[in-house]
């Protein structure tokens, strides 16, 4: 996130965060929280709140959620959503991310440190990873043998 995003953040939201008791409230507020519909025990497609103009944070905007640097964990997030919910869906999912960041940076009163790209890849293990895939391949018909790669000098 760049400085002029964090500034336009800073304005829209104000300098009192206090009155944001949770960072589930700041993302509410902005109108970016899940929706959530359900009747007769049955759930379907909620759909966000209504924002107020403004409120949601430019940062998460396109382009720059699509052409961004790549190695970060926003676009490994991004590009996830993106091939389960849609774009739209996924630029939602963005922007509250970025709020309940921006929430906890201004409440703990630290800087922002991206987790990097590779967050979900590594999260699991490479392990079960691997035997995950392994295992995918073979459900598919393949028989895999697996060769440790050398390491770039």
């Amino acid at each position: 996130m760049n400085a002029r995003a964090a500034e336009v953040i800073l304005v829209e939201i104000g300098d009192d965060i206090a009155r944001f008791p949770r960072a589930a409230d700041l993302a509410s507020w902005a109108g970016v929280c899940p929706g959530n519909h359900e009747s007769g025990g049955k759930e379907g497609p909620g759909k966000t709140a209504t924002a107020i103009p403004g409120a949601r944070p430019h940062s998460a905007r396109p382009p720059s959620a699509r052409r961004g640097p790549k190695d970060t964990y926003l676009a490994a997030r991004y590009r996830r959503l993106i091939a389960r919910r849609g774009k739209k869906r996924a630029l939602v999912a963005l922007e509250h991310s970025i709020l309940i960041a921006v929430w906890h940076m201004f409440t703990r009163d630290t800087a922002y440190a991206d987790i990097g790209g590779q967050y979900f890849l590594e999260r699991t293990g490479r392990a079960r990873q691997t035997r995950r895939l392994v295992s995918w391949l073979n459900q598919l018909g393949y028989q895999v043998t697996l060769q440790q790669m050398e390491e770039a000098a």
